[in-house]
C-alpha cells in the first residue's frame, strides 16, 4: 500500500512539472519553419467586426503582446478544431466556425490585424499567416505522415516593420496547449 501510495505521489509530481514547463519543453525540442504565406484577409463581415469590438470593449490595447493575447482570445472562443475541409475566410468563419489549422491563423491574423489598427500599432506591426513545416529535434516530422492534412502546418508570424523582430503564434496549438508563442527555425 505504501509502494502505491509514494509511486502515485511521485506520478503526480510529474505531471505537474510536466505541465509547468510544456512551453519551455515544446519550444525546446519544436522549432517551425515557414516555407510560404497565405493570404492576409481583411474583415468585412458586420457581425465579426462588431463581435470583435465587443470583445475589445474593455480592453485598452497597448502592446503588440496586449494584441496577441486579445486575438487568441477572440479566435479560441469563436472557433473549433475539425479535420474536415472547411472554410478559411474569417468573414465567413463566424458563421461556420469549425476549422483546421488554416482557418486558425487565417482568423487570428486578421483578427490581429485588426486589433493592430484600433490600438494604431498597425504602422509597426503586422500580422501574416505562413505555411510552414514542424521540426522535432530537426526532422521534418511531416516526412512521417501520408495524408495530405499533415503535409504542413500553418502559423502566424506578427512583424515588427521597423525592427524586422518575429513574433511566431501557433494558434491552433494554443487551443488544445495553451502554448502561444513558438520557436522559428533558423
Amino acid at each position: 500500500m505504501q509502494f502505491i501510495k509514494r509511486t502515485l505521489i511521485v506520478f503526480v509530481i510529474l505531471i505537474i512539472i510536466l505541465f509547468s514547463f510544456q512551453k519551455y519543453l515544446y519550444n525546446t525540442f519544436i522549432t517551425y519553419d515557414s516555407i510560404g504565406v497565405r493570404p492576409n484577409y481583411i474583415i468585412k463581415e458586420k457581425k465579426l467586426i462588431n463581435y470583435i469590438d465587443i470583445q475589445n470593449e474593455n480592453m485598452n490595447l497597448k502592446s503588440v503582446n496586449e494584441v496577441i493575447t486579445a486575438g487568441l482570445y477572440i479566435t479560441t472562443e469563436t472557433l473549433n478544431f475539425s479535420t474536415d475541409k472547411n472554410d478559411t475566410d474569417p468573414n465567413k468563419l463566424i458563421t461556420s466556425r469549425n476549422v483546421h489549422c488554416v482557418g486558425y491563423t487565417s482568423f487570428f491574423s486578421a483578427t490581429c490585424n485588426s486589433l493592430l489598427k484600433k490600438s494604431n500599432l498597425n504602422e509597426t506591426w503586422e500580422a501574416k499567416p505562413h505555411i510552414g513545416k514542424l521540426y522535432l529535434f530537426g526532422t521534418n516530422i511531416h516526412n512521417f505522415f501520408d495524408s495530405s492534412f499533415f503535409k504542413d502546418h500553418d502559423f502566424v508570424i506578427i512583424k515588427n516593420k521597423i525592427s524586422e523582430k518575429e513574433i511566431a503564434i501557433d494558434p491552433s496549438l494554443y487551443e488544445y496547449l495553451f502554448i502561444s508563442e513558438v520557436t522559428l527555425k533558423k
